[in-house]
């Protein structure tokens, strides 16, 4: 990905004018940034806007919501998706987190205005308050059941929630300081949770207990994924047996982003190190592609595409800016990714091949989560919102 092309970021509210005009730039490692624009000149009868690209730039195909352009001299070409609609009232501050319910029907996200709420993915309406940690929350997601809500929050708390009627029913408590993400292994019997204090903890949520520490890195964990790893790999012998209590932990690995410009694989079971790969910056997130590869992604930018099988030098690293990887997430043959300008870009295995969802400016998107062919991000703008790639 040796280009990166970027437009106006609201350039849908742009070009919805007669005239409207939109800011382009191309930008290549190593050399100057090419500018342009592109500019609205009316409409096509079926109502799909007419539109042109300055020199240097070629447009392509342009439905109502998106448009494809094309920089031939940096041979490059991005579609850009603008959202299907947007959510401006679940929260009043920054939203930090969201996730979709299973069926699509749910949305749950946690903001900086100290609440998590549960809401209709359709039309934002709000559904349910879930009240109950204190100080910000800020991490959640539901269990594969669509039913209840798993959260961690700076008061070091991991609870479970009835996405039905917002009762807590289950409070863990062990680590010492906030927690920053969490798992959840195979249907639910048992999650996971990482913290600042730098330990990543199994839990058993039949009896609200700890079944142990998986890691303790010694460095705040941002983020973690548990997968199935590849059957070719040594993942270890646990010490002792595990816990009955222990469900489906035999052959998963888990993945630690860790502060400390580390990323960790451990044997969930076995409690023992798998690899350690050394980045550029601190990792903030990291996903499972296959029980293959992996992503993770830093503070600088990066996003780095490893093979479990042999961690000593990535398969490929994509950088399209040095704005922080906040989030990463796989999709069909591809993933999507974050990052703290406002990006927010989905990447097929042809790497040539960039779809930007735009809209959120100059500020971080935090999250994505995505159900079928919707996709929803979170932003530190308060809103959130939905793409449909049946716009395409």
């Amino acid at each position: 990905m040796a280009a990166t092309l970027r437009i106006q970021s609201d350039w849908s509210r742009a070009l919805s004018r007669d005239e409207g005009e939109a800011w382009l730039s191309c930008r290549s490692p190593g050399k100057a940034t090419l500018y342009g624009s592109v500019t609205r000149r009316g409409l096509s009868s079926d109502g799909v806007p007419d539109i042109v690209a300055s020199e240097g730039f070629v447009v392509g195909e342009v439905t109502k919501k998106s448009i494809l352009i094309s920089c031939p001299h940096e041979n490059v070409s991005t579609k850009f998706l603008a959202p299907y609609t947007s959510f401006c009232r679940i929260h009043q501050q920054s939203i930090t987190c969201l996730d979709i319910s299973s069926g699509g029907g749910l949305g749950v996200s946690t903001s900086t205005d100290g609440t998590m709420k549960i809401w209709q993915a359709a039309n934002g309406e709000i559904r349910r308050l879930l009240e109950g940690h204190v100080y910000d929350v800020n991490c959640c997601r539901f269990f594969p059941s669509g039913l209840v809500v798993l959260s961690g929050g700076m008061d070091a708390q991991l609870k479970i929630w009835s996405a039905e009627d917002a009762s807590c029913v289950v409070t863990f408590k062990g680590h010492k300081g906030g927690i920053l993400d969490t798992a959840i292994v195979d249907r639910g019997r048992n999650v996971l949770s990482c913290s600042r204090d730098g330990t990543a903890r199994l839990w058993d949520c039949g009896h609200s207990s700890c079944l142990g520490t998986v890691a303790d890195c010694g460095s705040p964990v941002n983020g973690m994924a548990v997968g199935t790893a590849d059957s070719s790999l040594n993942l270890g012998s646990p010490e002792s047996p595990p816990s009955e209590r222990e469900v489906g932990t035999e052959g998963k690995m888990l993945l630690l982003a860790r502060e400390d410009k580390k990323l960790q694989g451990v044997g969930l079971q076995s409690r023992q190190p798998v690899f350690l790969f050394m980045g550029s910056d601190a990792f903030n997130c990291c996903t499972f592609l296959s029980s293959t590869y992996i992503l993770a992604g830093t503070q600088d930018g990066n996003i780095y595409q490893l093979d479990v099988r042999n961690t000593n030098a990535p398969v490929q690293v994509i950088h399209r800016s040095g704005a922080p990887v906040l989030s990463l997430l796989p999709y069909r043959d591809g993933f999507i990714a974050s990052q703290g300008d406002g990006t927010c870009f989905i990447v097929q295995q042809d790497l040539d091949y960039v779809l930007d969802l735009t809209e959120a400016d100059c500020d971080p998107v935090y999250k994505v989560a995505s159900w079928e062919k919707e996709i929803y991000t979170c932003c530190r703008d308060g809103i959130v919102r939905r793409y449909q790639l049946s716009d395409l």
